[in-house]
């Protein structure tokens, strides 16, 4: 694709001499190869969009301007602060000279839909309409806002699919981070060091979202993920470039209360399913086995969405397997029971508004001493220039975005209004 471009500047420069015309300076000649680039590199720009990545590769690391919240501990890895931005990782190849950013654009061209293999987590972005990716010259752009959507304990990404691309559709100029969780989903297969804790994953999605050069304008959790969601404001713990809003959906900060007789407790579940074996014949018999042991029907038909065929491409029907780290999982939800986070709550960042949502039906996973402390943290906040606030989801049980996907978008929708 390049001839075709030095071709025409050879023409060009013929011409030029045939006509009589003085022989271009060293100079002139450098500007006519800067022109012709350009314009090579803005196809190629425009490729990219219709192609949809099939040109993308790695950008280096490190890059790093001046914030007041870069730590001395995110430096040394060369990875920007939280709610950042270094550089994006596509493949091994390295490429300098331009970067990848998302730029708000006409709805025909968008891409709605992306997925990039990332060394950190596997994630996925929903696009509005009017965000796409883009090869750019090294310079500013207005950055569309994007918000992250965190699963709970066992779950991956694709809990949040569905609500995700209707936030997308109803915010267009915003785009949904979707990730799956060390020890979970595709990132299962991404072995990390260490203890799995709370906070590692935190730190695993703010090292995702420097290799991304995002900086995220919401941050949405689930359960296990809302208190990772909690733990990635303490890992930042200064204030902010921009307001962030935190949603820590049917989580407290603190304590994590059993529930009652056929809650579907995830560390019995977590435990029945370390006794089955690594690989099963079919989701039925997981299912049946499940419900026989007590665990309700939509938590079992949910936990099976974590099977995946050994062998896809055999002409027989392959065995299924477990795609999460079932070990890793058990150390994470420990964690999870052991956290507290409650300090953050009451001593929030400037900058960080921190919203709780309770499922009307979840009674047991909330006391009244908890709701207390937060509308005490409410008034609190409100003096001190940060944000606090508790919100009830009717009509709801622990899994708010399955149990009443209406009334928890409503919820969550001026979140993502004035933009």
């Amino acid at each position: 694709m390049v001839w075709p471009y030095w071709t025409a500047l050879c023409v060009y420069l013929v011409c030029e001499r045939e006509s009589g015309a003085p022989s271009p300076s060293p100079g002139s000649l450098r500007r006519i190869v800067v022109v012709f680039s350009a314009a090579y590199l803005f196809l190629l720009q425009e490729m990219s969009a219709v192609s949809n990545f099939t040109a993308c590769r790695r950008f280096q690391n490190g890059f790093r301007e001046e914030l007041p919240f870069i730590t001395n501990k995110f430096l040394t890895n060369n990875i920007s602060s939280p709610f950042h931005k270094v550089s994006l990782v596509h493949s091994k190849r390295m490429f300098k000279g331009s970067n990848i950013r998302m730029t708000l654009v006409d709805e025909r061209l968008s891409s709605r839909k992306v997925v990039v293999p990332s060394e950190i987590l596997a994630y996925e972005l929903v696009q509005g309409a009017k965000v796409r990716w883009s090869y750019i010259m090294e310079g500013s752009l207005p950055e569309p806002p994007t918000a992250i959507l965190l699963h709970g304990i066992l779950g991956s990404r694709k809990n949040w699919g569905s609500f995700a691309r209707r936030l997308a559709q109803e915010f267009p100029k915003w785009q949904f981070l979707l990730v799956d969780l060390r020890c979970h989903g595709d990132s299962a297969s991404l072995k990390k060091r260490g203890t799995h804790t709370v906070a590692s994953a935190a730190l695993d999605v703010l090292k995702l979202l420097g290799q991304l050069r995002l900086t995220p304008r919401v941050v949405v959790g689930h359960s296990f993920g809302g208190k990772v969601a909690l733990s990635m404001v303490e890992q930042v713990a200064k204030p902010l470039a921009r307001p962030v809003r935190v949603w820590v959906l049917d989580a407290t900060p603190g304590e994590v209360r059993a529930g009652a007789d056929g809650d579907d407790h995830p560390a019995e579940l977590i435990s029945f399913l370390s006794k089955l074996p690594k690989e099963v014949s079919s989701k039925r018999d997981i299912v049946e086995a499940l419900i026989q042991e007590g665990f309700s029907k939509d938590v079992a038909q949910w936990v099976v969405t974590n099977l995946r065929q050994i062998n896809p491409a055999g002409s027989s029907p392959s065995p299924l397997s477990w795609v999460f780290d079932l070990k890793g999982i058990a150390e994470m939800y420990q964690s999870y029971e052991e956290t507290n986070l409650w300090k953050i709550v009451e001593d929030v960042p400037r900058g960080v508004h921190i919203n709780f949502l309770k499922a009307e039906r979840s009674l047991h996973r909330w006391a009244l001493e908890d709701i207390r402390r937060i509308h005490v943290a409410e008034e609190q906040a409100v003096e001190e220039g940060g944000g606090v606030e508790m919100h009830v989801l009717e009509d709801a049980g622990h899994w708010v975005h399955a149990d009443n996907p209406d009334g928890l978008f409503k919820i969550l929708s001026f979140s993502f209004q004035g933009f």
